[in-house]
């Protein structure tokens, strides 16, 4: 099946029937069968690094390595009646399987989706082994990279499972796999994908993907990680909020203020992308990153951050503004995208429209009136709603003449790098989406960016729309599942969220 290459599931004999619907002993079932496969790949390059000891050859066939696989079963036809719920629905007779790393992290997540397929269909559960091995990257923390000592990379995978890109895509979310005879896929993501993903995700960021929550926003202005850090630091009270943690071996567990003077100088020269999380005990939180310029770092983040299933993420930085009566400082929120890009465009073609999600909308107009004291006609002379260019061309004012009309037919009012790129990739991962966007200068209105300016206005837009961000946050968490909208989800949708 494509998407999950290199998965051939054993068989396994069906749950019994007092366990079939028992979550707690499905998560326990899929973590002891990964803990016992990390264990065995570890202690077996331990071996290998300490005498030369070559494993058993029948740890590459007999699953002894392989992630754990999770199936469910529905042997007869649903009704198919609609629930208003835009997951945890199986449309046809059939069995569903995914493979499974973490059972640890990705507890809750699993417990909400199985909750929902066991409490609405009659199914049969199981886990067991798969064929899918676990890259031995994957498996070596600090401890056990410091036991391999002077054994290369190459000597590793000569006798180990290695990170076979071939077997690693996204061909289920992007809707182009082919069951065949094999089961039907119950997520958009596998365990070899996934494991791909928080390790590129610990990379660019800085942070343990253990740390990420929920509800993210990405910015491209580094001045918002000083609001965010500040801001955060305050809302520490051990209930609602535990700790702050980021780029740099930022750990705070404590209300603190000017938490800005805690930031590590050397995070952006480290990490390409760091992040920064306010966390909640039930990962309810918000994550912000600073995902610097261009629609690649854009992709790039997005790619990684979807296999963690975030609740929504909104894009809160900076833009030109196209229209003469926008001042420095203003607010754009984005009801269309005109993509430019082209990051997305094998994948996702540009005359794929990007919808606006309602929910999102709704949420962002109203945290804009709460934070800035005002709505109706007062509010519209400082936020604008309308189409966002998004462009992979950073120096584009030096084409206007060409791409003037382009941009007036398109009634664009501002443009940027990086949101159509978001917003395009929470459709294609059906994340939700959003963005509201302040405007940092007006070049072909001869409002441009020069060196040493201070607009004290902008200066101050700057705390505002992040509030404005942290308090759409707030209200989509209010929201709970009615945020997900079903016009994210395809024909041939996996049951999992």
């Amino acid at each position: 099946m494509k998407g999950q290459r290199g998965f051939f599931p054993r068989s396994s004999s069906p749950a019994k029937p007092d366990a079939m619907h028992d979550i707690a002993k499905i998560l326990s079932d899929l973590s002891h069968v990964y803990a016992q496969s990390v264990a065995r790949l570890r202690e077996d390059i331990a071996r290998f690094a300490e005498d030369g000891a070559l494993p058993p050859a029948s740890r590459r066939h007999d699953g002894s390595y392989c992630y754990p696989e999770l199936r469910i079963r529905l042997a007869s036809e649903p009704d198919n009646v609609s629930t208003g719920r835009s997951f945890g629905r199986l449309t046809q007779r059939g069995t569903y399987a995914c493979t499974v790393t973490r059972p640890d992290l990705f507890a809750d997540y699993l417990a909400e989706q199985l909750e929902l397929i066991c409490g609405g269909y009659e199914v049969s559960v199981t886990v067991a082994a798969s064929r899918q091995e676990i890259p031995f990257p994957y498996v070596l923390d600090g401890a056990s990279a410091a036991q391999i000592g002077k054994v290369t990379p190459q000597e590793l995978a000569r006798h180990f499972p290695a990170t076979e890109l071939a077997h690693i895509g996204d061909e289920i979310a992007d809707g182009d796999y082919l069951t065949g005879d094999g089961p039907l896929p119950l997520s958009l993501f596998d365990g070899l994908r996934t494991d791909f993903s928080l390790a590129r995700l610990a990379h660019y960021t800085g942070t343990r993907p253990e740390d990420f929550q929920k509800y993210v926003l990405f910015t491209n202005y580094h001045r918002y990680v000083d609001e965010f850090v500040d801001w955060a630091a305050r809302q520490l009270d051990g209930e609602a909020y535990v700790a702050l943690s980021g780029a740099g071996g930022l750990y705070l567990d404590a209300h603190t203020d000017d938490a800005r003077a805690r930031l590590s100088d050397t995070a952006w020269r480290r990490h390409q992308m760091p992040a920064y999380h306010l966390i909640a005990p039930d990962k309810s939180g918000i994550t912000l990153v600073n995902i610097g310029v261009g629609p690649s770092n854009a992709k790039t983040i997005c790619d990684h951050l979807a296999v963690l299933r975030p609740e929504a993420w909104l894009m809160i930085g900076h833009c030109g503004g196209l229209r003469p009566t926008q001042k420095i400082g203003d607010y754009v929120l984005a009801h269309a995208y005109l993509r430019d890009d082209h990051v997305l465009d094998p994948v996702l073609p540009p005359e794929i429209p990007i919808p606006a999600i309602a929910e999102v909308q709704v949420a962002l107009a109203q945290a804009a009136e709460m934070v800035s004291g005002s709505g109706g006609a007062d509010l519209k002379t400082r936020m604008r709603t309308g189409t966002i260019v998004t462009t992979d061309d950073r120096n584009w004012e030096l084409r206007i003449s060409q791409t003037a009309k382009r941009l007036s037919l398109s009634r664009a009012v501002g443009i940027d790098m990086e949101s159509a790129t978001i917003a395009g990739q929470g459709y294609r991962f059906r994340v939700p989406y959003g963005t509201l966007l302040c405007v940092s200068d007006k070049p072909i209105h001869g409002e441009i960016k020069l060196p040493g300016q201070a607009n004290r206005f902008y200066e101050e837009a700057i705390a505002g729309h992040l509030a404005i961000g942290t308090t759409t946050c707030a209200l989509l968490k209010a929201q709970g599942a009615r945020l997900h909208s079903r016009k994210l989800r395809a024909f041939n949708e996996p049951p999992f969220r």
